[in-house]
């Protein structure tokens, strides 16, 4: 699990100094990168600005050169019990029982010129999740990604510095936002980001399935869930924006061990290389899409399920143990597809597709090998609360031979493990609906079915209902309140 502890500061710099040299080395064959940076969190996902006309520059006031911005999410969960005749270490718990998660930022940043800038956020989190946040692939909040024990100690899970190099003329209008606020940015330029980030912040974004705090909750419709990334990590990108289209390309460093806290400081045996390229068109003539495509390879000290296998049936290991067969600088890739569709003005959609190389340990964000997610939003508008919205998805995850094959003969992931296995697709049903009643307070319904959870026929199903209250406060909050 994550912790916050201070690091030995050269040891630091030299990291990310090689990710920066790293990253540069590899942009010289012409990365290029996302029609619109995400300028705000996944908490408000905007969709990419077109491109307007030159416009003289005016003189910044303060507040162009300052972003100060913060937020609160506080979610309760429940679920009855539920049939299970056999449970293991890392089992959802059968009995009934309830949860409750509360995330405070604060949000922070300075221009220090046009194109530079300065992004420091900080975190406050109490986070309880039902089962100690074990038992599911498709967990049920995405608050809760890496550590379920976290006091009120504040940490930063952002500190980044943010360079723009504009390669044309012609401006687009751009949503200011934590991520970066510069309110018009070159419809071709390139973007340089380094320093402490979280990948799900500007790869495998959607503006339907990707804000916990006013959409779906379960990790495995807000994000890919086949896609092994980092959460709170050092790395650095590279992006390159054009007119319809763009790529960005991350750096970025791996824990020591499975879903850990403690990171790796060598990039020549750990890291991260995550590509993205995105397309800012529809399939739908005259509505707006955005269809993105996503490749990661990561290297760490990943062990092979066939061997961990092998070794139990060999009768080398007790119970199969997939840390004992462990190699440094093991590879595991992976791919992704997420598409957005505007079907009619209140109306949008979006499916992903994932898969990643099962053979190998999952060693990031959950256990899942392959992945399809449908879903859909509506406006509020429709029935005259143009600010509120409803949802609706579905997805089903599912595991590689060697990887249920492990699980099934008693062996244990960071997240999943029953002791046995009647293998079975985990199956995930989720709708919302969020009320929003102005001055960045908005409250929200949910409920969440979960079939064969981590992947065991003999199990379940799940029902988990949640309540949800938000609160966002920037200064446009504070403006409506005079």
């Amino acid at each position: 699990m994550f912790n916050y502890r201070t690091r030995n500061l050269g040891k630091r710099l030299r990291a990310v100094g090689a990710i920066c040299v790293t990253a540069a080395g590899l942009s010289s064959g012409q990365v290029v990168e996302p029609a619109e940076a995400p300028d705000a969190p996944k908490s408000g996902v905007v969709v990419a600005p077109r491109p307007g006309e030159n416009q003289e520059s005016e003189k910044p006031s303060f507040w162009d050169r300052v972003w100060i911005s913060g937020q609160v999410n506080s979610i309760t969960q429940y679920h009855p019990g539920f049939h299970a005749p056999y449970s293991g270490y890392s089992s959802a718990h059968r009995t009934p029982e309830m949860a409750n998660s509360d995330l405070m930022t604060l949000y922070t940043g300075i221009r220090l010129t046009n194109s530079t800038e300065v992004l420091y956020d900080l975190e406050v989190a109490r986070n309880s999740g039902i089962s100690n946040v074990l038992g599911l692939a498709g967990f049920t909040n995405a608050d809760i990604v890496r550590d379920p024990t976290l006091g009120l100690k504040p940490y930063s899970p952002r500190f980044l510095f943010r360079q723009i190099i504009g390669l044309s003329k012609d401006t687009a209008d751009a949503t200011p936002g934590p991520f970066g606020f510069a309110r018009k940015l070159p419809v071709r330029r390139l973007e340089f980001r380094i320093g402490r980030l979280n990948t799900s912040d500007f790869f495998d974004i959607n503006s339907v399935g990707s804000d916990p705090h006013q959409q779906f909750m379960n990790w495995t419709v807000v994000n890919n869930g086949a896609y092994e990334f980092m959460a709170q990590t050092y790395g650095a990108m590279l992006e390159y924006y054009d007119r319809h289209w763009a790529l960005r390309f991350m750096e970025a460093m791996m824990p020591i061990e499975a879903n850990g806290g403690d990171l790796d400081w060598s990039l020549k045996r750990s890291r991260s290389e995550n590509v993205e390229w995105e397309l800012q068109r529809g399939f739908i003539p005259g509505k707006d899409g955005v269809i993105r495509v996503l490749g990661f390879l990561n290297h760490a000290n990943m062990g092979s399920y066939r061997d961990s296998v092998d070794d139990f049936l060999q009768g080398r290991a007790r119970v199969p143990d997939i840390t004992s067969c462990e190699r440094q600088g093991t590879a595991k890739y992976g791919v992704g597809l997420n598409v957005e569709q505007q079907v009619t003005k209140p109306v949008r959609v979006f499916a992903r597709l994932g898969w990643n190389d099962g053979r190998y340990e999952s060693y990031a964000y959950s256990e899942v090998n392959r992945t399809i997610a449908t879903g859909a939003q509506w406006s509020g508008s429709t029935w005259k609360r143009p600010n509120d919205q409803i949802g609706v998805a579905e997805v089903v995850n599912g595991l590689s031979g060697d990887h249920s094959r492990y699980l099934g003969l008693g062996g244990q992931g960071f997240l999943l493990g029953d002791g046995q296995l009647n293998y079975g697709q985990e199956r995930v049903t989720e709708a919302y609906y969020t009320w929003n009643f102005g001055r960045g307070i908005s409250a929200a319904i949910d409920l969440q079915h979960i079939v064969n959870p981590g992947y065991n026929r003999d199990r379940g199903p799940i029902l988990v209902p949640s309540i949800r209250l938000h609160i966002d406060l920037d200064r446009e909050t504070f403006k409506r309140k005079k």
